[in-house]
């Protein structure tokens, strides 16, 4: 799979961010691959039998992207992070929709780094990591948008640190600690069964 050039990404996001809708038909093709890239490592976690399909997430981000009119596209970094939340969101209401309560529900919980590897284990509670990722943000939100960026955005250091407007030593301490906090948080979550 070919990386699309990143200027030219930006070029065409910054054009469908001044309305043209000819850069968006451009665009989609460049992107897809590393779009479907990120929702299956999202869904590889997933227990079979699910419903939701990594085609039909990155459909549901394509459709709730072709809304979003106020954004000012920065870069191709600063587009697969608002695809990484959007793809958040979407998962986290989609296990909310499948009737898991707000802290648990009968739901199997894991840990941070199992969730990390998103192998073939049993579907990861992300409902709990959402949870977790909220009470992260509330005590420090750049270590709450790195996890963000890393683990659901699948951006690597250095990308994480173009969009954050940070040094990528930063993102790397953010994202050691954050990992720390939240295993710990995870932990607790499940020593308590809450």
């Amino acid at each position: 799979m070919a990386v699309p050039k990143s200027q030219e990404v930006t070029s065409l996001l910054q054009a469908w961010g001044q309305g043209d809708e000819a850069a968006l038909q451009k665009l989609v093709p460049l992107v897809y691959d590393q779009l479907h890239v990120t929702a299956r490592r999202y869904m590889a976690g997933e227990r079979p039998g699910r419903t939701l399909q990594t085609t039909a997430l990155i459909h549901e981000t394509y459709l709730r992207l072709v809304n979003v009119r106020q954004v000012k596209w920065q870069n191709r970094a600063h587009f697969f992070a608002i695809c990484a939340r959007l793809m958040r969101r979407i998962l986290v209401d989609f296990a909310r929709s499948r009737g898991y309560q707000k802290r648990g529900g009968g739901a199997q919980r894991v840990d941070l780094d199992e969730i990390l590897t998103l192998g073939s284990e049993p579907e990861p509670n992300l409902v709990a990591l959402d949870e977790a990722l909220q009470r992260l943000a509330e005590m420090d939100q750049r270590k709450s948008r790195v996890v963000e960026l890393r683990f659901f955005g699948g951006l690597d250091v250095k990308e994480t640190a173009e969009v954050m407007k940070v040094s990528a030593d930063t993102v790397m301490r953010d994202w050691k600690l954050a990992k720390v906090w939240l295993l710990r948080e995870l932990s607790e979550d499940k020593v308590h069964g809450a």
